[in-house]
């Protein structure tokens, strides 16, 4: 299924995934006092997502970051494991860069399940989500990003007296720097799910 973008880089009346992309949505970056700000409503923002998708029966697919030892993400801790456990039959792809193609066998995944737009959401907005979805479009996936299913952390201030940037702030720039490509919703009730003919 094939969505596009309007001028305004806002997904227009039609707009299906056939697939759902959980990036990081680890317990250490959305649970807890380590969490993103804004994490309440974001584990309430890839629930609905997470529901439609199973719902639809599309493939589910979640990303989960290896971090270093000592990370809060480092493998086998607590903090890495998935806030919201796959279910049978979901795939869970272990990843040790931003990008989630990158040394997996997520593209594989998807073409098996004759993926073609992909509803995306998850951590950190500026970082892994921005490089995977820009990946899926470089592999002509389109994207689907609902404004209220990313997150990212305050930017602490910087060089040339720059200041501190809230985190919804920096996870909108991070909308913007993906491009006219990327297909952008409001809030994930925007985004329908459903089964892309050629895999029925």
């Amino acid at each position: 299924m094939t969505g596009e973008a309007n001028d305004a880089g806002v997904a227009n009346d039609g707009d299906v995934a056939d697939a759902l992309l959980l990036v990081d949505v680890q317990r250490a970056f959305i649970s807890g006092p380590e969490a993103v700000p804004g994490h309440v409503d974001l584990q309430r923002a890839v629930g609905v997502l997470l529901r439609q998708a199973r719902a639809a029966g599309v493939p589910v697919i979640f990303l989960q970051n290896d971090g270093p030892e000592g990370a809060p993400d480092e493998p086998k801790t607590d903090g890495w494991e998935l806030f919201f456990p796959a279910e049978a039959g979901e795939a869970v792809v272990r990843k040790r860069k931003d990008d989630g193609f990158d040394g997996t066998d997520l593209e594989e995944l998807l073409r098996a399940g004759k993926v073609e737009t992909i509803a995306i959401c998850g951590m950190l907005s500026e970082m892994c989500l921005a490089a995977t979805a820009r990946s899926a479009m470089a592999k002509d996936f389109t994207v689907i990003l609902a404004n209220d299913a990313h997150a990212t952390y305050d930017v602490p201030p910087g060089p040339g007296r720059s200041p501190m940037v809230p985190a919804r702030l920096a996870a909108r720039a991070a909308e913007w720097s993906l491009g006219d490509e990327i297909v952008l919703v409001d809030g994930v009730e925007d985004i329908a799910f459903a089964v892309a003919p050629s895999s029925s």
